[in-house]
């Protein structure tokens, strides 16, 4: 048996293997002893919440005040920038084009408002929670 150390998601793990011949390898048969992993005890499981899928993709706002932060809702790469500083938007209006996963995914405005700050430019990255607008 050989013993590994294993990090998944920041979690380390004893990992104990069984090493075989090369010559149990060419056989069909079940192996006789499995991998045992010793795990410390996990919380419950909580649920998850499904991703946003990209054509739909919002951004999750963050208030401060009369202002709105409108953050990147996964890493990408900015495309297009549709607005500028001091213009006016409704909510539903496209602010920029955001790149992920090969896809274009339009970011709209959560609420109306007059763009104040533009915190990105055409061809930058941005990674998830980075803010790139913040309207009034």
């Amino acid at each position: 048996m050989r013993e590994f150390k294993v990090i998944v998601n920041g979690q380390a793990y004893q990992v104990s293997v069984e090493e075989i011949s090369s010559a149990e390898t060419n056989t069909f048969s079940a192996p006789k002893q499995s991998a045992e992993v010793k795990a410390p005890a996990l919380a419950p499981a909580q649920p998850v919440n499904p991703a946003p899928t990209p054509a739909t993709a919002e951004p999750t706002p963050k208030s401060q005040g009369p202002c709105t932060e409108v953050v990147a809702p996964m890493p990408g790469v900015i495309l297009n920038i549709m607005v500028a500083v001091g213009q006016a938007v409704n909510e539903g209006d496209v602010l920029l084009i955001l790149e992920a996963m090969k896809m274009e995914n339009e970011v709209s405005a959560p609420s109306a408002g007059t763009v104040k700050e533009i915190a990105v430019c055409k061809g930058s990255n941005v990674n998830t929670g980075d803010i790139m607008v913040v309207i009034e």
